[in-house]
């Protein structure tokens, strides 16, 4: 069983940039796909990016392509999002998850992730 927190969410202007850490406590995080997801309010959950076990692969909603980049840190059981050019619309509670799905195309589902941190929150002023 893998354990997430999250931490980085803050208030930030339009245009800047932040960066959202999960650290992972349990055992073979390097078996893990690991993903975000973000929820506003009144919204569902949404997929925002995710990475393959070794790093070597990433996914992205097309909403937050070449703004936003995922990586991770096996010898450190980190994921992190780097979030540039945010955007008001980027306001939500932003989540990491861990999983085991083996399809690529099961990465954009919050169904394919077995484990969830509790989030952060980030709000993006205009």
């Amino acid at each position: 069983q893998v354990q997430l927190v999250e931490s980085g969410g803050r208030l930030v202007q339009a245009g800047d940039s932040l960066r959202l850490s999960c650290a992972a406590s349990g055992p073979q995080f390097g078996s893990y796909v690991m993903g975000w997801f973000r929820q506003a309010p009144g919204r569902e959950r949404e997929f925002v990016a995710a990475i393959s076990r070794s790093g070597a692969s990433v996914y992205y909603a097309d909403s937050v392509k070449d703004r936003f980049i995922i990586s991770r840190d096996n010898a450190k059981d980190t994921v992190y999002l780097q979030m540039n050019s945010v955007l008001p619309e980027d306001t939500a509670v932003y989540f990491c998850a861990a999983g085991k799905a083996e399809e690529e195309s099961a990465y954009v589902t919050p169904e394919a992730y077995g484990y969830w941190g509790q989030g952060t929150q980030v709000t993006a002023s205009s």
